[in-house]
């Protein structure tokens, strides 16, 4: 966990496997904190390249921690967009610098990221569940997908062991 300065915001981590509650904890926090607060919401599903792309945004020098680095910096990130329905990158996205940035997807207690963020949490939930709200929420986009993603979640989750490095780790029922 590193100390946040003026100069940049506090990076909050929200970690955990496809349908864990992310989305929803980082909306409930959007909520919460956005009448004392600037806040934005940095959502990791936009920066996978496709299905396949797990680990690639997630590497040392790549999409997230590079716009992890400008944020502390003091600088706004700015990001290609991945557009999922046409399977090609999209358009280019800039998180502003903000008093608070909530970073939430599978991915965002990987080990490069860590040292960056100043509060870390990891969801957990029961995979039957997970699977139900994963598909009731991407439906027939991701439901011939759910096994190819379940398993690039195992070799994240043995690689970069975020679940143990969370300061908090919740199952939002």
């Amino acid at each position: 966990m590193s100390s946040p300065s003026a100069a940049r915001p506090v990076l909050i981590g929200i970690d955990g496997r496809s349908g864990s509650g992310k989305s929803t904890l980082a909306a409930a926090l959007l909520a919460r904190l956005s009448p004392h607060a600037h806040v934005c919401v940095l959502p990791l599903e936009s920066l996978y390249p496709g299905w396949d792309g797990l680990a690639v945004p997630l590497g040392d020098h790549g999409a997230y921690p590079c716009a992890l680095r400008e944020l502390t910096a003091g600088r706004p990130a700015r990001w290609r967009a991945w557009d999922w329905h046409v399977g090609t990158p999209g358009p280019w996205q800039t998180t502003p610098v903000c008093d608070v940035v909530v970073c939430e997807g599978v991915g965002a207690l990987c080990r490069s990221a860590r040292p960056l963020l100043d509060l870390t949490v990891w969801l957990d939930g029961d995979e039957a569940e997970r699977r139900r709200r994963a598909l009731a929420r991407d439906g027939d986009l991701y439901a011939p997908h759910w096994r190819r993603w379940a398993a690039q979640e195992e070799r994240y989750l043995a690689e970069h062991a975020p679940r143990a490095a969370a300061d908090l780790r919740l199952r939002l029922e």
